[in-house]
C-alpha cells in the first residue's frame, strides 16, 4: 500500500476545509460530494471547519445546501466558534469590542460573549468584510490602552473567483503596524482548534485528518498538532510551493475527488 493509501486507510474522521477545498466561491469543486460518500460508505467521518469567521455556521449551511450537500449544525466549525469558547474559557464575563460582520456579533453574543463600543477588556480581530477606517481606529485605539488583542485566525487573503482579497491577517498587520501589539492568533493551525475538534468528536489525535488547499493553516494545524495534514492542489497551493514550505504535508493529493476514489480502493 503506498502513503496516500495508507494515510486515508489510518483516517477516522476528515476535518474539511471549505473555499478552495470542496468549493471555490459559488461552484463546488468537482468530486467533493463523491468524497463525502466514499467517507460514509467506509465507515468514516467528516467535519467541515473554516477559518473564514465573516459569516455564521448557519450562512455555510445554507450556502452548502445549494450545492446538494446538507449537513447539520455539529457538523461544521468555524475560528469564530473557537474563539467563542477561547473567550469563555479564559475570559469569561470580559467586554469585547468585536471587529467583524453582523453574523459573527450575533453568534458572539449567542455564545455569552460581552460586546461593547467602549473601552473593553480585550478587542477580537475577525475577517471583517464590512471594515471601515472607524473600526480600525478603535481598535487600535484600545489596544494601545491596555486591552488585550486577539484574532480569530491569521489567514492574510481569502480566496474568491478570479483572485484573493484581504482576510484577518492583512488587517491585524495594520493594527500590528500602528500598536506595536501582536495578537493571540486561534483558528487554524492554533491547538485551540484540534482541542475543540477532539472534545467535539471523541476522536483520537491520530485518527484525525486537517485537509485543505493552505499548508501554513490547514495542513500545519495537523503536522503541528499531533494529527494528520492533507494538501489538495485545488486552491491556492502550487506543486512548486510545497518543497519552500517549513511545514510538510503529510500527503498530496490532486483533489477531495481523487482522495475519494482511493478510499474505496481501500473497502
Amino acid at each position: 500500500m503506498d502513503k496516500q493509501h495508507e494515510l486515508l486507510q489510518e483516517t477516522r474522521l476528515f476535518v474539511l476545509d471549505m473555499d478552495g477545498t470542496f468549493y471555490l466561491g459559488d461552484r463546488i469543486l468537482d468530486g467533493s460530494l463523491e468524497f463525502l460518500d466514499a467517507v460514509r460508505k467506509t465507515g468514516r467521518d467528516y467535519l467541515f471547519f473554516t477559518n473564514n469567521s465573516s459569516k455564521s455556521p448557519e450562512i455555510y449551511i445554507q450556502k452548502l445546501a445549494k450545492m446538494n450537500c446538507r449537513i447539520t449544525r455539529d457538523q461544521i466549525m468555524t475560528s469564530g466558534d473557537v474563539t467563542i469558547r477561547y473567550l469563555n474559557s479564559n475570559h469569561p464575563d470580559k467586554t469585547v469590542y468585536l471587529v467583524g460582520t453582523q453574523p459573527l456579533a450575533e453568534s458572539f453574543r449567542a455564545g455569552g460573549i460581552k460586546l461593547t463600543k467602549d473601552m473593553p477588556d480585550l478587542v477580537v480581530v475577525a475577517f471583517d468584510t464590512t471594515l471601515t477606517y472607524e473600526k480600525l481606529e478603535r481598535a487600535c485605539t484600545y489596544i494601545r490602552n491596555g486591552a488585550l488583542f486577539l484574532a480569530t485566525h491569521l489567514d492574510i487573503n481569502c480566496p474568491v473567483e478570479g483572485g484573493f482579497i484581504p482576510d484577518c491577517g492583512a488587517f491585524c498587520a495594520a493594527i500590528s503596524l500602528s500598536t506595536g501589539k501582536q495578537p493571540k492568533y486561534l483558528g487554524k493551525p492554533f491547538g485551540e482548534t484540534v482541542d475543540m475538534v477532539l472534545d467535539k468528536t471523541g476522536e483520537k489525535r491520530e485518527r484525525v485528518a486537517f485537509v485543505g488547499d493552505r499548508i501554513y493553516t490547514d495542513v500545519a494545524t495537523g503536522v503541528n498538532n499531533g494529527a494528520k495534514g492533507l494538501l489538495v492542489l485545488t486552491g491556492e497551493t502550487k506543486p512548486e510551493d510545497i518543497p519552500l514550505s517549513r511545514v510538510q504535508p503529510d500527503g498530496v493529493y490532486a483533489s477531495l475527488g481523487e482522495m475519494g476514489r482511493m478510499l474505496l480502493e481501500l473497502s
